[in-house]
């Protein structure tokens, strides 16, 4: 693997950050016709382009090298060894809704609100919905998610939410529009696939789940928030939490610059509710995250503050786009004008959840402290009166991205299986009525294989 400057490459594409590019995966033809290719056309409603493969297996087993995933996208989000499912045949609809925003250069058409709809053959009524994590684009969840419920039966979802990349903050009009329109991308996209479920199947979905991992973590809080008619439940990863008053990533990120620059210490971050235990993971967090993390959405939400810096564009060079701003050294978000609190207010959570869902965080992230994120959002559930729909598991160490373990095997524990249980858990709890675990710490067992189970009551 290359480094720069003692960074992966990989960092960039890490859920929090992005691909320095967007990559246009190598064209390939479409498996050989199978029962799906008699099918008459479904159309997504509201597409302005759409282009439908048949093909012998949905999974990234099968599509990896095509033109129907993006392995690269993907990179760092899974633990090596992690065992996928494969051998799934069915329809995908790849396309685009109208938009007038150009960072998603995937399939050469330089547009953004693209969508990936996969329908299995054999179908269990089901439909789970995502959006990409960070600013990825729509296949960056292949492995995490849509593998696994595709075996399952479940239709599967995916929007890049409508921006991507590290310039991600210069789509809208007004500061806060762009993170705003991820929301409206995965409603518009729930939607959308509801209704070609049922022109492909006869029916609608009896079940329909929303997911996602970071920022998709986040679009799922939204979405049981603010549009729960249209989900039976979901599976919040580590989502991040943005709250008008804080905490938000703009409270908890400037002291890690005013750290980087020798303006604040250790002492400072475990003040701002870092884990004292996750402090191995600083370094590379405060190469690859922190800054970056920091001077987009501060550029999103509050472009005034410096606007030399990201300026027009986050860099153009791997390096720049790294690169923290010296002035977040000394953001405080507190004192800022009441016109950057609204642009915040656009995309704040509640807690009021209207449907079940089911919250996974590592003690050790080390991008969004559990102490200021999820820690909050439970209680902001509870204070709302919707504790008895919210379950909260703390996986203990584990941290933001489960490409990590792989260097901290020692040290870490992947999130990808306990979210497999969580999954399963919701669709009983939904389904069959079966309560899952109480709220509580999923510990690290002492042996075995944590890459590839995890229970979410007794030893794991």
């Amino acid at each position: 693997m290359r480094l720069f400057r003692g960074v992966p490459l990989l960092a960039v594409l890490l859920t929090g950050l992005t691909a320095v590019g967007p990559a246009t995966p190598a064209g390939a033809e479409p498996a050989p016709p199978g029962p799906c290719a008699a099918l008459p056309r479904i159309d997504v409603p509201g597409a302005e382009h759409q282009r439908t493969a048949c093909l012998g297996d949905l999974t990234t087993t099968g599509l990896a090298g095509t033109a129907y995933t993006d392995m690269a996208d993907q990179a760092g989000l899974s633990a090596k060894g992690t065992r996928n499912p494969s051998g799934v045949p069915g329809l995908q609809i790849d396309g685009y809704f109208p938009d007038e925003s150009h960072l998603n250069a995937t399939h050469g058409w330089a547009h953004d609100a693209q969508f990936v709809i996969r329908l299995p053959e054999n179908w269990n009524g089901g439909l789970v919905v995502t959006g990409a994590p960070g600013t990825r684009r729509q296949y960056s969840t292949d492995t995490l998610i849509s593998d696994h419920v595709l075996a399952q039966g479940f239709a599967y979802a995916a929007t890049d939410k409508g921006n991507t990349g590290p310039d991600f903050f210069t789509d809208g009009r007004r500061p806060g529009d762009a993170v705003a329109e991820w929301n409206h991308r995965v409603t518009e996209l729930t939607r959308a696939a509801k209704k070609v479920v049922r022109q492909r199947y006869g029916r609608a979905p009896q079940r329909t789940y929303m997911t996602g991992v970071s920022n998709a973590g986040y679009l799922t809080r939204w979405q049981l928030e603010n549009r729960p008619e249209l989900y039976d439940g979901g599976v919040d990863w580590e989502g991040v939490l943005w709250t008008t008053r804080g905490p938000n990533l703009l409270t908890s990120l400037p002291v890690t610059v005013a750290r980087s620059l020798g303006q604040a210490a250790d002492e400072d971050l475990i003040d701002a509710g870092f884990a004292p235990g996750s402090r191995f993971l600083w370094p590379y967090h405060e190469k690859a995250y922190w800054g970056l993390t920091q001077k987009i959405f501060r550029a999103e939400f509050d472009p005034s503050y410096d606007p030399g810096c990201p300026g027009s564009t986050a860099g153009s060079t791997v390096e720049r786009i790294l690169a923290a701003c010296a002035s977040d050294a000394s953001y405080d978000y507190g004192s800022r004008p009441a016109s950057v609190h609204r642009a915040v207010a656009k995309v704040a959570l509640t807690g009021r959840i209207g449907k079940p869902l089911i919250t996974l965080h590592g003690d050790l992230d080390t991008l969004l402290p559990i102490a200021t994120d999820s820690d909050v959002y439970a209680r902001m559930i509870d204070d709302r009166g919707r504790g008895g729909l919210h379950r909260y598991y703390t996986v203990q160490d584990g941290t933001h991205t489960d490409g990590l373990y792989d260097t901290y095997p020692d040290r870490l524990r992947p999130i990808l299986p306990c979210y497999r249980s969580a999954f399963a858990a919701l669709t009983q709890w939904v389904e069959e009525g079966t309560a899952p675990p109480a709220d509580r710490t999923i510990a690290r067992p002492a042996g075995g294989d944590v890459v590839n189970s995890c229970a979410l009551e007794g030893r794991s």
